[in-house]
């Protein structure tokens, strides 16, 4: 298993979101975490006041920067370059899915940059775009609370659209909303309890539905026969990707279809990266891919081939 991007501005990829256009190219949304400043400010701020950056494949294994998902008055629009160095707003975490007309966007902001977790509103802002360098604001969703983040959106057999979310104001779960036309949702409850995670990904594979969770430590692995009843792969500790042959485990990822092969996109500690000169912690991060694939009614992780 290689390292397939770094963040060229600063070192922090984090939760990418891959898709691929009518066109065939693959495009990867991601957090742009301020990995490499030395005084990013206190506490965890180099989290926060990130921009989605954007880069772009032709084969998914080799990438280009492209820039920064920019406001543009209450809209985004990719800029090439870096972002400004002074921003007042925090982008996290985006989730892009085509609806059958247009793409759309839900993405994680907050006001500002907080230097610490807790006491900081969180909402899901969706977006939405024809061409995935413009994206115009359709406004914040009413979920669950308002300390919701990362996203997830998939429709489900049963016709509903369904967005799955870590809700910070109940432990850290997983929570459900559903909506038969994206326009409105519905608060269903909690998807997945249990221990506390975060960054879901939902999608169909082998006859079966798979929804994938970070427990900061591997990742935890839930099926379906129909995307709404969830049952854990393994027993209660059961995780994949809990130790990397690059050192570590993976972090927040999601998948794309791209033929008969579903990969799953994800970060984790970047190779041979310098440590913070002040805190001595490995902030610098790296995105890696993995191919899934389903046997005996199991997800599992096949051998990384990243030539392919």
């Amino acid at each position: 298993m290689r390292e397939l991007y770094r963040d060229p501005v600063y070192d922090g990829a984090t939760d990418p979101r891959v898709v691929i256009d009518a066109h065939g190219l693959w495009w990867m949304f991601y957090t742009q975490r301020r990995a490499s400043l030395e005084d990013a400010g206190p506490g965890v701020s180099w989290i926060h006041g990130s921009r989605i950056g954007v880069a772009t494949s032709r084969d998914g294994v080799d990438w280009h920067y492209d820039g920064t998902l920019e406001p543009a008055a209450s809209d985004l629009v990719l800029e090439p370059g870096p972002p400004p160095a002074e921003v007042d707003r925090t982008h996290w975490a985006p989730e892009v899915v085509w609806d059958g007309e247009r793409w759309r966007m839900y993405l994680t902001e907050i006001d500002g940059i907080p230097d610490r977790w807790p006491g900081f509103a969180r909402s899901i802002v969706e977006y939405v775009s024809d061409d995935l360098r413009q994206w115009s604001r359709r406004g914040p969703l009413s979920l669950s609370s308002d300390r919701v983040i990362d996203a997830a959106v998939a429709r489900t057999p049963d016709g509903l659209w369904r967005l799955w979310c870590k809700d910070e104001a109940a432990d850290s779960i997983t929570m459900v909303s559903s909506s038969p036309d994206l326009a409105g949702w519905s608060l269903d409850g909690v998807a997945i309890g249990g221990r506390p995670h975060e960054g879901p990904t939902v999608f169909e594979l082998g006859g079966f539905w798979w929804l994938i969770v970070d427990e900061w430590r591997g990742m935890g692995v839930y099926r379906s026969d129909d995307g709404t009843d969830w049952k854990r792969q393994g027993e209660e500790d059961a995780v994949i990707l809990d130790h990397l042959p690059t050192g570590g485990h993976g972090n927040h990822g999601a998948h794309v279809r791209d033929g008969d092969d579903l990969w799953f996109y994800f970060f984790g500690t970047a190779q041979a990266a310098p440590g913070h000169v002040a805190t001595g912690e490995q902030r610098r991060s790296a995105v890696y891919r993995v191919r899934l694939v389903v046997a005996a009614e199991n997800l599992i992780v096949e051998e990384s081939n990243p030539t392919r």
